[in-house]
């Protein structure tokens, strides 16, 4: 007898599938979904045997992947996105960026400027983002609204600004903000110190108590540039890695921003520590602060995810750039071809994002019993033929405007290349008036009493 196929909600039949557990791409298979996860992925003729789905999605000439993990992002800041281009790190900051948010940010800012963003990234497949930003009630009442999954800050400064007055304060607002989100299964929380140059040692050792009561990632910009460590012998007499190494920040949860200037004793020790590192090329060149050392850091087992930071220093919230950037960077610099392959990479933007962030049993791979947050890739233009290897394609040729379909819990948030939320919102309206806001600001430098 033939056994009655099980109803499900959802079969994805694609050309390709790159499970990313395994760099195997498996061809003419289907992704079975049901309750938002996946029951099973397997080939197509007995996926049609197995399963009666109520929706079924063919995807002919389409790789279909995990959905992005941005592990680095201030997304708010699309509404400065160009506002103070071709600048260094600190002039960027103290003259422009730090004196316009002192006028401008507020819950709607944010709430806006993240809904710009979710509606940008969730084009470009980003499923998943990770966020350093003042008020995160905002952000998550935005990701929740286009369906998004994100992992908030708990964003911590010593000085004064609209959102908190000090670092305490920060930290009680953002540790208030998590209990009222509650448990929305796609919003979560981490703590994210902004950088060493920003918090005092009292401050990152009630974060380091913090993590561990509350078992939350830490997320922090560390060892961006040069200026940094060099300022950080001058106050502290030691490199800003080693004191918090020595403030008992650096560990499994730790995810460190940037971390462009590396030596081999503190990749040795991020290593050591099961640290993980967001890296963000883009952002790096474009402020000039150098080139971090990704193939030494893969060669010593640290775990790599890829961020876009903030639209105001990249200035697009775009995983495929930053993935085919990292590869050929990592290339260039190490004079060796077979750095980073693409099946890395792809890695890099997806499990090792979720792994970063404590997600990796729920997200970052098309593994059965995970969440169904997964991205279709479509290959059939003739900017993508011919296609002999769909992984190399998606690195080096494909780009966000490739991305069809994107689902989050086996939710449809984008479907052949259109968004499905966010219409109500008025994007396009809403970021002008912001834009002739920001316009009519006079940017100058901060009070001296600001202490930045």
């Amino acid at each position: 007898m033939t056994p009655t196929p099980q109803t499900i909600d959802l079969l994805i039949e694609a050309r390709w599938i790159a499970t990313v557990d395994t760099d195997e791409v498996l061809k003419n298979h289907a992704v079975a979904v049901d309750a938002g996860r996946i029951l099973a992925i397997l080939p197509l003729a007995e996926a049609r045997r197995r399963y009666q789905p109520q929706q079924r999605q063919q995807l002919d000439q389409h790789l279909l992947i995990p959905g992005l993990v941005n592990l680095h992002t201030h997304a708010a800041m699309t509404l400065m996105r160009g506002i103070a281009d071709d600048l260094p790190l600190q002039e960027w900051l103290q003259q422009h960026i730090w004196p316009a948010e002192a006028r401008h940010v507020s819950h709607q800012f944010v709430l806006d400027g993240t809904r710009l963003a979710c509606a940008e990234m969730l084009l470009g497949g980003i499923t998943c983002f990770n966020d350093m930003y003042f008020f995160p009630q905002a952000a998550a009442q935005a990701a929740s609204e286009f369906g998004m999954r994100a992992v908030l800050g708990v964003t911590t400064l010593e000085f004064p600004g609209n959102y908190a007055s000090d670092a305490d304060d920060y930290i009680a607002k953002g540790l208030a903000a998590r209990e009222a989100v509650g448990n929305n299964p796609l919003i979560s929380f981490c703590l994210a110190p902004h950088a060493p140059y920003t918090v005092s040692d009292r401050t990152f050792r009630q974060i380091a108590t913090l993590a561990a009561q509350l078992n939350l990632p830490i997320h922090c910009h560390v060892h961006e540039t040069r200026q940094e460590i060099n300022d950080a012998l001058s106050q502290y007499g030691r490199r800003p890695l080693d004191r918090l190494r020595e403030l008992g920040l650096i560990g499994p949860g730790f995810i460190g921003v940037h971390a462009v200037h590396l030596e081999d004793d503190e990749i040795a020790a991020i290593a050591a520590a099961n640290a993980s590192i967001a890296h963000c090329p883009s952002s790096n060149l474009k402020l000039a602060s150098g080139f971090a050392r990704i193939a030494e850091m893969s060669r010593a087992g640290i775990n790599i995810g890829l961020g876009t930071d903030g639209a105001a220093s990249n200035n697009r919230l775009d995983l495929f750039w930053e993935m085919r950037l990292a590869a050929l960077l990592a290339k260039g610099l190490s004079g060796d071809a077979a750095t980073l392959p693409a099946a890395e990479v792809l890695r890099m933007a997806t499990l090792n994002g979720a792994r970063a962030l404590g997600l990796d049993s729920e997200i970052g791979s098309i593994t059965a019993g995970k969440s169904a947050d997964l991205c279709a890739v479509s290959l059939e233009h003739i900017n993508c033929q011919p296609c002999f290897d769909p992984l190399s394609h998606l690195v080096h040729v494909a780009g966000r405007e490739q991305v069809s379909h994107v689902w989050v819990a086996g939710k449809c948030l984008v479907e052949h290349k259109t968004l499905l939320a966010g219409k109500e919102f008025h994007l396009d309206a809403c970021a002008t008036l912001w834009q002739n806001s920001l316009e009519v600001c006079t940017v100058g430098t901060l009070p001296p009493d600001a202490n930045r």
